[in-house]
């Protein structure tokens, strides 16, 4: 994995909504995300998010089982295909068919 010299995602995690189900951990592509050592108020180890790496793909948020535990910010918007900017100025607005 390499080290982005800008972060392209935010994650909070709200502990009172987290189950401790690790499914957020597993499923984490840049491996930013863990369970905490300490329990919560309702004695699971919730999830935490490192404070870097984050992509902003939003795995954690679509396998999470809890409504409203995760929410991901996109800092940076994901980079463009560039098969979608091929014809800019050719009066098509649409990318070729592949």
């Amino acid at each position: 994995m390499t080290t982005q010299s800008q972060p392209r995602g935010n994650i909070t995690i709200d502990v009172d909504e987290c189950k401790g189900c690790g499914l957020c951990v597993e499923s984490c592509p840049p491996k930013c995300l863990f369970l905490a050592p300490e329990l919560s108020k309702y004695g699971v180890h919730p999830a935490v998010y490192t404070g870097k790496d984050c992509t902003g793909c939003g795995a954690c948020f679509y396998c999470c089982p809890e409504p409203g535990a995760i929410t991901v910010y996109r800092l940076i918007p994901p980079p463009k295909v560039a098969a979608t900017v091929m014809n800019a100025g050719q009066g098509g607005s649409h990318a070729p068919a592949m």
